[in-house]
């Protein structure tokens, strides 16, 4: 049985889809089902039961022996909230909880980190361990994935020198960690099945439904001197492109234990986003810009870009949509077609 988080939202949905694809229907799905909003993104689909998040704590450790890999894309992600007791709950404490049970169990593991950890970029976008202690997120949100890595990244180390002091190879001897593990440091993902989640939605989403309301789309102005209006810039990755890296290490767990940028490592503005979305609707660019909401203005990341060596070194060599596919894909065969995926 594989378990997936998150699986009524928009990542975790994708994924149930590209599992499916795959022929993988021993699935237990777990989110927080209560939200009707989502129900669309789990129709068509196919899994053996739903367990509310609630419930799946006390679940897992007496069910573990079922188990044989799990999907942690649940979480709390909305980057505007303050309070920092939900994100210790549901981003923290919950990731530790799962965790320490595939841990126990050798439960091969892959959890949803973010971009949002790197903060303003001070000290660049390398996925490298050993930057982790000095990111600096600006935003709760970016702090409890943060702090999740740096935990992980501690019970591994404990691992590897628990098992050269008892003369093992294995990093599991003292189920300090699970077999193998990856957290995946999701850069800006846009696509299908995230209609639920307005103001969280991308951009792309939005122009489409601006379009339609007004006929024109509003980018946020710049409120640096360094970027023109509309030229922030950000790794736009397509979700098809995320759930494949999610399952190349399903099927490659020789690769290293560690964490993974998963970006396109290519930086582009939201001025190309807007104009490209309004020509996959066969429309000419109509774009105005508004100030910066007032609560996210000094928490907003004008830059950001994934390196992509370590993912590439792991093994992952298929090509990453380009921003121009991507969106052609996305608004022509999703949402001007009300479609999921």
């Amino acid at each position: 049985m594989i378990i997936l988080t998150g699986a009524a939202g928009f990542i975790g949905s994708c994924l149930l889809r590209k599992l499916n694809d795959e022929g993988h229907t021993d699935l237990l799905l777990v989110d927080d089902f209560s939200h009707a909003d989502k129900d669309r993104n789990l129709e068509g689909k196919q899994f053996l039961r739903k367990m509310d998040r609630r419930d799946f704590l006390t679940w897992f450790p007496a069910h573990a022996s079922e188990v044989s890999f799990v999907f942690h894309l649940g979480a709390r992600t909305d980057t505007t909230e303050q309070d920092v007791l939900i994100f210790d709950e549901l981003n923290l404490n919950y990731s530790e909880a799962i965790w320490q049970v595939c841990a126990a169990n050798n439960i091969p593991l892959v959890y949803a980190s973010s971009a949002a950890t790197y903060g303003a970029g001070e000290h660049g976008y390398d996925d490298s361990h050993d930057v982790v202690t000095e990111l600096r997120p600006l935003n709760p949100y970016g702090v409890s994935k943060n702090d999740f890595d740096k935990w992980v990244l501690d019970k591994s180390w404990q691992s590897a020198v628990g098992s050269r002091q008892s003369g093992h190879q294995s990093p599991i001897t003292n189920h300090q960690s699970p077999p193998f593990w990856a957290g995946l440091k999701f850069f800006n993902v846009y696509g299908p099945n995230e209609y639920h989640k307005g103001r969280m939605a991308s951009v792309i989403l939005q122009t489409v439904k601006q379009i339609r309301e007004t006929g024109s789309m509003r980018l946020f102005r710049s409120h640096r001197p360094d970027y023109a209006d509309g030229g922030q810039l950000r790794d736009f990755i397509y979700v098809k492109d995320v759930v494949e890296v999610c399952y190349f290490f399903y099927q490659n767990q020789t690769a290293p234990s560690g964490l993974y940028n998963v970006g396109t490592g290519k930086a582009r503005s939201f001025w190309d986003l807007a104009t490209n979305t309004f020509r996959a609707m066969g429309l000419e660019p109509s774009i105005s810009f508004v100030d910066t909401p007032a609560d996210i203005r000094d928490t907003y990341q004008y830059f950001t870009e994934a390196k992509m060596d370590k993912l590439r070194a792991a093994g992952y060599a298929a090509p990453f949509y380009s921003l121009e596919d991507g969106i052609e894909d996305y608004v022509k065969n999703y949402l001007l077609e009300t479609k999921l995926w």
